[in-house]
């Protein structure tokens, strides 16, 4: 049974009244990949009554009132997905479809939709409790750089005006909220969750142990002080894990602070297999099957997730911010009971479409000190190379993966979620993995992200060296061959990230011709809240050694970069000879231009 969505819906459980009502800017998906879907589910199983409120009507208060007044609160996310990007291309266009609502249809969703969601419900209650949450809540969190306004925005608690806010994997923190609250606490008391944000004044400090605590640069300074915004981004950079982090305050005019409690410990094994075992009906709402279903859930229907937390540490990329550094995993045995489970729906045709999480082949903590000590702040697991302390191992990985292949009814298992290629080469059996790879895991083409080639660029995006992924490349050709098998690599990658100049552009053009690799998707870099590129883009310096860093935000440049990247297209040619002249290269006009007549070429 779903959760209630109409007051009928409530009607039909006999209740009266519900504790807390769930607020999206997503359609209603009982999936454990929908935030909404975990909280509400999870709440339910510990005797909370919870309604489901999804893209409500938000041009007034009233669609805010359609369960009545909810007994303990209002819990409102955005989405999966931050609602500006959801509603706007990298070029600020407004996108015309919304893949995570009915039928594809945009306009469901505000903008700043957790601004306006917890506005609306104030309208509705006054006196009720509001608890933000989601990736838009956990990226806004402090004071931050808005890449749609061009500014430095306030905490988003303070812009909406909400009671707390839930920052990262919140099941743990939301289950302490809703204890405090069916206990009688009020709201403006709840201070010491870990997880959570809050407002107070300066006498709201005085409680605060000054050695656990470090003041960010104030509000006013981020705005005035580039450097202090690249130092505040240090700061909070530094003090993300659970067992290190100390309590960041954020002092904002007016006798005005946001103090973030440090976060959550992860989930451990045991409970993340719980939270994934909750009664998901892992279908959409049915009455979003006249509308033609959601287009994001059909994507992911059949794709399980295997873990949480990244400790590749990207600089483009939040999942750091979000979900941490410290992998933690699922075991074998609650991965392959879902994918059995799976096999028994009637529109399964054979295929699991993906096995992973923010990096599929990450399956352990990056090694053993991060669980007594916490992860490392002033150096990278991954970068400039594979720590010497990283454990690096496949096999249960591998173990996972023939288990979900030998499930009856299982054709193919992909890997959609990404492999670390410079994780995987530095296992010793990694032949191994990547001949199981080719062999049973791949169809026709396997896409990887080096992003780009220049050593320049990767050092910003903290990612490794071109020559890293040459080796993946001879590696991944080799198993075709040993398997007499004819596959393909597609690379991702970005353009106009910090640090990358036309030179640059030019000589990853150069590189993709001189290998055939013709990229499949072409992202340019997108200014999102919370990564540390975003950072580098607003300031032009690189937080982590405060040095400056070009970046290019001319349009022109921009598409000039990107269209080096895809510079066999015909329609990029005008572009591609200026931006050779421009960075004074017009010896190779003919060189990437002679054979570029739309014709595509793979590796």
């Amino acid at each position: 049974m779903f959760l209630p969505i109409t007051m009928g819906e409530v009607n039909k459980r006999g209740w009266e009244q519900v504790d807390f009502v769930i607020v999206t800017g997503d359609a209603y998906c009982d999936h454990h990949s929908f935030g909404t879907a975990i909280i509400g589910r999870l709440l339910e199983r510990y005797g909370y009554r919870v309604a489901i409120l999804p893209q409500p009507d938000y041009k007034s208060a009233e669609d805010f009132r359609r369960f009545g007044r909810p007994r303990l609160g209002f819990l409102i996310n955005s989405g999966v997905v931050d609602s500006m990007v959801n509603n706007y291309s990298v070029f600020k266009h407004r996108r015309r479809v919304d893949e995570y609502s009915p039928g594809g249809k945009a306009g469901a969703r505000p903008d700043r939709a957790l601004t306006v969601y917890a506005n609306r419900a104030r309208e509705a209650y006054k006196d009720v409790p509001i608890i933000i949450g989601g990736l838009e809540a956990s990226l806004r969190r402090m004071g931050h750089y808005d890449y749609w306004s061009d500014k430095v925005r306030r905490s988003v608690l303070l812009d909406s005006k909400a009671d707390l806010l839930v920052y990262g994997m919140g099941e743990k923190t939301i289950l302490e909220i809703a204890e405090a609250l069916e206990g009688g606490i009020d709201v403006s008391q709840i201070s010491w969750i870990r997880g959570t944000c809050y407002r107070t004044n300066k006498s709201g400090l005085e409680n605060l142990a000054a050695d656990d605590c470090i003041r960010l640069p104030s509000f006013e300074e981020i705005t005035e002080s580039k450097k202090a915004y690249a130092h505040s981004f240090k700061l909070q950079h530094d003090n993300m894990d659970s067992i290190t982090a100390k309590t960041l305050i954020e002092e904002y005019p007016g006798n005005s602070y946001i103090v973030q409690n440090p976060p959550q410990a992860p989930l451990e094994r045991e409970e993340l297999d719980d939270i994934y075992d909750l009664p998901f009906e892992n279908e959409w709402h049915p009455s979003y099957d006249a509308l033609g279903g959601i287009p994001a859930f059909k994507e992911i229907k059949f794709s399980v997730v295997s873990s949480r937390g990244c400790f590749g540490g990207c600089s483009f990329c939040a999942i750091t911010y979000h979900q941490g550094r410290q992998v933690r995993t699922r075991s074998r045995e609650s991965i392959v009971g879902e994918c059995r489970e799976l096999t028994k729906k009637k529109d399964f045709k054979g295929y699991i479409h993906d096995v992973g999480g923010p990096t599929a082949n990450f399956r352990f903590p990056a090694c053993e000190k991060q669980l007594k000590k916490g992860v490392c702040n002033h150096k990278d697991c991954l970068y400039p190379g594979v720590c010497k302390a990283m454990k690096v191992d496949h096999e249960d990985y591998l173990k996972l993966l023939r288990e979900v292949r030998n499930l009856p009814g299982v054709k193919k298992v992909f890997i959609r979620s990404g492999i670390r290629y410079d994780y995987l080469i530095a296992d010793p059996k990694a032949d191994q993995f990547i001949d199981e790879l080719v062999k049973h895991h791949v169809s026709g083409t396997l896409k990887v992200a080096p992003e780009h080639i220049s050593d320049r660029v990767l050092y910003y995006m903290r990612k490794p060296g071109k020559d890293v992924f040459l080796n993946f490349v001879d590696k991944y050709k080799k198993a075709n061959e040993r398997l007499g098998l004819k596959q393909y690599l597609i690379p991702y990658l970005i353009s106009s990230h910090p640090g990358s100049t036309l030179e640059d552009a030019v000589e990853l053009a150069l590189f993709l011709k001189d290998y055939g690799f013709v990229p499949d998707q072409v992202q340019d870099f997108y200014p999102t809240p919370g990564t540390m590129a975003t950072c580098m883009y607003y300031t032009g310096i690189d937080p982590m050694t405060m040095k400056p860093v070009y970046v290019a935000k001319d349009m022109e440049e921009k598409k000039m970069q990107r269209a080096l990247m895809h510079y066999n297209k015909p329609e990029n040619r005008g572009t591609v000879i200026k931006a050779l002249k421009k960075a004074g290269r017009e010896d190779l006009i003919n060189v990437l231009l002679r054979d570029s007549k739309g014709k595509r070429t793979r590796r």
